[in-house]
């Protein structure tokens, strides 16, 4: 059922970034078993085309491999492509959503930029590098936000779920590739963790309601082919995307009594799937 629409025969429609692969793959799934019809942005449109930026290596996952599980699921799947750092391609992707299926109900911001520049020392980056990822992973996040916000203001009801990071709001406990992380990275989630905070004060009242959620270390195809490279396979604990992607579904799909109670919210993907039993135990048995 639509918890978000006065017609309660039509499927809820979610916009998911960076859904080729990871999280956003993972959240877009669940939204579709959860009833959603899912639209699905990322660069990778094609199987095989797939690239890790920062290692300059080939990645699996595509938004068509993705939009193929949506329709497995029951629901409709729409690809298309973005870039973040192309403002206008999100823009466009906004856009085509609401003319091919009226509205959006929810949307998923996942994706972040994967460049060089995230795991480097300060007297490493420069001032591009900055800007580059403030554009990716807090401009671009905005400018999506306000493509879709008047569609959910005008009908009273809505949902924007963000997908935060730890480095935003903690200090590292040792320099950029020692094991802590850059500062041009964590500047830019940072920024954006403050986004729906301020959102959920400004439009809760008008039905709109905003989360963060902190997924905590997943084990994501990237990462599983970044410890490959590394011989790291194993060496740390890390829970499956399907965990995160179960609170996306559960904040968008509750009903909106309870979503209004909970507006503005930072949630712990890990230990709010554990505590609300939204996942089935992922963690290694204990011997």
């Amino acid at each position: 059922m639509n918890l978000m629409s006065d017609d309660p025969s039509a499927r809820p429609v979610a916009l998911v970034t960076g859904a080729s692969r990871g999280i956003g793959k993972a959240s877009a799934l669940a939204l579709a078993e959860a009833g959603f019809d899912v639209a699905v942005a990322a660069r990778t449109l094609a199987e095989g085309t797939g690239h890790d930026d920062a290692r300059d290596a080939p990645l699996p996952g595509s938004l068509e491999e993705t939009g193929a599980g949506i329709e497995e699921r029951g629901g409709r799947a729409l690809l298309v492509q973005i870039d973040l750092h192309d403002r206008a391609s999100l823009v466009a992707a906004a856009d085509r959503v609401v003319e091919e299926w009226g509205c959006i109900d929810v949307l998923v911001n996942n994706a972040v930029d994967t460049g060089p520049g995230s795991m480097d020392l300060f007297a490493d980056t420069d001032l591009d590098t900055f800007e580059r990822k403030i554009q990716a992973n807090y401009l671009s996040q905005l400018a999506l936000i306000k493509a879709v916000l008047p569609g959910m203001l005008a009908r009273g009801s809505g949902r924007i779920v963000n997908i935060t990071s730890a480095s935003g709001t903690m200090d590292p406990t040792a320099p950029a590739g020692q094991g802590g992380w850059g500062l041009a990275y964590s500047a830019s989630k940072g920024a954006f963790h403050r986004v729906a905070g301020v959102l959920g004060v400004e439009v809760g009242s008008e039905g709109v309601f905003a989360f963060n959620v902190e997924p905590g270390m997943i084990l994501t195809e990237r990462m599983v082919e970044n410890q490959k490279a590394l011989g790291l396979e194993d060496k740390y604990p890390a829970a499956p995307p399907s965990v995160p992607a179960s609170v996306v579904t559960w904040l968008g799909s509750m009903p909106a009594e309870k979503a209004a109670e909970l507006n503005g919210t930072t949630f712990t993907a890990q230990r709010t799937a554990w505590q609300e039993g939204l996942h089935e135990d992922w963690r290694p048995a204990r011997s």
